[in-house]
């Protein structure tokens, strides 16, 4: 099933940080590769945050929403500088979609019987 016109919804936004449209496209190639992984993707959120009190490792913040069928996913990563934030995100955020869907896949593959308390009735 291939899905050529499939539009997913990407929301970038900065706190205390000016988002240069180069950031935007950095941000927006980054997540192409998490659209191409998983197509359930509904949406995923990326906020970008600059804290010029916090120290130097930790000066940027990226946060990940991933809004999906099933549960959400959030991730957080903390860098010393704002593209670093942004590729360590998307790499964690890959990370577990593939951990996602290789638990889809166990339990795909490998069914649990269940027990029912109830004795089903004979086939005539």
């Amino acid at each position: 099933m291939n899905r050529q016109n499939n539009h997913h919804e990407l929301i970038v936004s900065g706190i205390h940080l000016e988002l240069t449209p180069s950031l935007k496209t950095f941000v927006r190639e980054k997540a192409e590769r998490l659209f191409r992984h998983e197509e359930e993707i509904v949406r995923i959120r990326v906020d970008l945050e600059s804290d010029p009190k916090e120290g130097v490792e930790t000066r940027f913040k990226a946060k990940g929403h991933i809004i999906i069928h099933g549960p959400d996913m959030n991730a957080v990563v903390e860098a010393n500088e704002c593209h670093k934030a942004v590729s360590l995100l998307m790499d964690k955020l890959d990370r577990m979609l593939g951990r996602r869907a290789q638990l889809h896949k166990v339990k795909r593959n490998h069914p649990h019987a269940v027990d029912l308390d109830v004795e089903l009735p004979k086939a005539v």
